[in-house]
């Protein structure tokens, strides 16, 4: 990361695609008939926009360089947090989504721990701490909704 902006654009980008590749499988699920699964790739999405959205207002009066897709360089082929395509597979279990979305989350996770990890810039470790606690929270609530679903107890977003 060569810059604070940077760091910012990849943070809203990660997010973003995120929640489209949770948004996706939603559907995917929805047009299979696996409302159970739909619902919850759907609450993920909605849980990546509000991200996405948090990402941007750090922004504040920062100029934040508009990339092209070819620009981002990840440490796979795609987002960290772009879930498993795979898992638009209409057979997929809710335990199966819950793991898909773990993986993701674990993913962001590791994508900023690198960040921090590497970086001299003083601003850029600040903010990518901040977002390495953020994503340890969402691993942590996976977690406990993993434990939830496997206990047979109803989920946060059952309510």
């Amino acid at each position: 990361m060569e810059s604070v902006e940077e760091f910012l654009a990849y943070a809203v980008k990660l997010e973003s695609e995120a929640a489209d590749r949770f948004g996706q499988l939603a559907d995917a699920m929805l047009a299979s008939g696996n409302a159970a699964v739909a619902k919850l790739f759907r609450r993920l999405s909605d849980y990546s926009r509000m991200h996405q959205a948090e990402a941007q207002a750090r922004s504040g009066f920062r100029d934040i360089p508009k990339l092209s897709p070819s620009d981002f360089v990840w440490p796979d082929l795609e987002s960290p947090e772009a879930a498993a395509i795979w898992a638009a597979d209409p057979m997929l279990g809710r335990g199966e989504a819950l793991e898909v979305a773990l993986q993701a989350e674990l993913a962001g996770l590791r994508y900023y721990q690198a960040v921090l990890d590497t970086t001299d810039d003083p601003e850029i470790k600040v903010l990518a701490k901040e977002f390495v606690a953020e994503e340890s929270e969402h691993v942590a609530a996976l977690e406990k909704w993993i434990a939830a679903h496997k206990a047979g107890r109803p989920l946060p977003i059952d309510a």
